[in-house]
């Protein structure tokens, strides 16, 4: 069905068949007898055994759902935070309900993921998702609890604020109190659907925050570094000392542990 066409016009209908339909194609064209169109063969063949490997790892990140779907759990939610870690600005967690079998391709834990395909998916999850929301604790909150309980608390103002109550949680690695029934998953943004999706919600929305806070305050370099302890942080701590966003209980440990001179 090929030989009557240029080995452009061929790889120009592969890419407007969908990639599923590849499989029987790509044997016709492996009979071709000219070398060019052997070789789109081979380049098309490579990305639809990555395609599916892609499709398998994404029906076993959606296997928690399917089980509790199973058990009579229609709306299953994932939580994730982001900012535990850094020295300023806020812990921020996410919730997501999405669809079941839900596929996003590229759907992963937001730490594995560039910027700019945290970004894409985002808006996709946003787009696609059957609810979803955010919880924010600010570093005043933070240095009076601790970051484990300041977590904890932004993920109940996430699932509070949820358009639609969930039947059941799937947190990755923390409990919450609440009287939804949960499961705390170690390595959760990597295994199931629903926490990668909120681990990307999570960091995009922390993410664009810090943003905002580094118009405020230029000298830390918030836009790059995200509040997170990089040299240039560290210079600009003990430059200009510490701003109003940043955690003192932080910078405190720091200095205690690290003999650092942060300027507290």
């Amino acid at each position: 069905m090929f030989t009557n066409l240029t080995i452009k016009q061929i790889e120009k209908k592969m890419k407007q068949l969908p990639i599923d339909e590849w499989s029987g194609l790509i044997e016709n064209l492996f009979k071709d007898k000219r070398k060019g169109v052997q070789n789109l063969a081979g380049r098309l063949e490579k990305k639809l055994v990555s395609w599916e490997r892609e499709k398998e790892r994404l029906r076993e990140m959606q296997i928690w759902e399917m089980v509790l779907y199973k058990k009579g759990y229609n709306f299953i939610a994932g939580l994730d935070e982001a900012g535990r870690g850094p020295l300023a600005g806020p812990v921020v967690a996410a919730c997501v309900i999405l669809p079941l079998n839900y596929n996003l391709p590229g759907l992963n834990d937001s730490k594995k993921l560039s910027a700019e395909q945290r970004e894409r998916l985002a808006r996709l999850i946003k787009k696609a998702a059957v609810a979803y929301s955010v919880g924010v604790v600010n570093h005043y909150e933070i240095d009076c609890l601790n970051i484990r309980a300041a977590t904890q608390k932004a993920m109940v103002k996430a699932v509070d604020s949820l358009s639609i109550t969930p039947d059941y949680l799937l947190i990755d690695a923390l409990e919450i109190k609440s009287s939804i029934p949960q499961e705390s998953i170690i390595r959760g943004d990597q295994q199931c659907a629903a926490i990668a999706a909120a681990s990307i919600l999570a960091k995009t929305t922390r993410d664009a925050l810090m943003d905002f806070l580094d118009s405020f305050y230029p000298q830390y370099g918030f836009k790059q570094n995200k509040g997170y302890g990089t040299t240039q942080h560290f210079s600009a701590l003990r430059e200009y000392g510490p701003s109003d966003v940043h955690r003192r209980s932080f910078l405190k440990r720091l200095a205690e542990i690290g003999n650092r001179d942060l300027s507290l």
